[in-house]
């Protein structure tokens, strides 16, 4: 199972909520990595915990701006050594796509851009009431083709439109929220995957939240083991 990426939602303000999520996921059978997003990095205490932490993580901030002002602000992360991803969005457009990647390249060249697609809280329904004409699976695969053309390094999308991302670009990293574990609360998500249907579907990595930090998450984590050697 180390070829599986698993990356654990730190979705929290409290630092020491952060920190027990972090030690208790902590196993040698999965390859799992800690992601922050904006509530945690708002935080008090949550930028200046990233400035020192040690190991690897993603930072989900879904930039998303004019080309100027997204890669001000990846410049502006540079001293998060060990952040190894970031996140923008692909409403940005491509100019400010190519901008954050060359900022990030110019950065690290082991910092990958990834590219947030459609919100997996949202559907078809969703994407009418705001204007999109293009049903989820059709907006996905072209915003796709904008980050191939960008050269940022993957995309943000969910498991079920994966299969069909994968059919057409081979090498693009594809990561995967809106995971949970057989029988869990689907919760906010609109398009939601177990994480085995999501590997089978050739994602290069998943983003659990809810169903490994609610409740005991040493037993969740053994729950997620089980699940992926069935």
């Amino acid at each position: 199972m180390s070829n599986k990426i698993i990356f654990v939602a730190c979705d929290t303000s409290n630092l020491i909520d952060a920190k027990r999520i972090i030690k208790q996921t902590k196993t040698r059978k999965l390859k799992i990595l800690p992601k922050f997003g904006l509530q945690f990095f708002y935080s008090k205490k949550g930028r200046k915990f990233l400035e020192s932490f040690k190991n690897d993580f993603w930072l989900d901030l879904k930039i998303n701006d004019i080309p100027q002002t997204a890669l001000s602000a990846v410049d502006s992360l540079k001293d998060l050594k060990k952040c190894k991803y970031i996140t923008v969005h692909a409403n940005g457009g491509l100019e400010m796509l190519r901008a954050t990647k060359k900022k990030a390249k110019s950065i690290s060249k082991d910092l990958k851009v990834l590219v947030v697609t459609v919100l997996t809280s949202l559907n078809n329904k969703s994407l009418k009431e705001i204007g999109h004409t293009k049903p989820v699976e059709q907006l996905v695969l072209k915003q796709a083709s904008l980050v191939k053309k960008s050269g940022c390094d993957g995309i943000v999308c969910s498991a079920q439109e994966a299969k069909i991302i994968r059919k057409k670009f081979k090498k693009l990293l594809i990561i995967t929220p809106g995971i949970r574990l057989p029988g869990d609360n689907t919760n906010d998500q609109s398009r939601v995957m177990t994480p085995n249907d999501a590997f089978k579907n050739k994602v290069s990595g998943i983003v659990m939240g809810r169903s490994l930090i609610k409740g005991n998450i040493n037993n969740n984590t053994q729950r997620l083991i089980g699940h992926l050697n069935k």
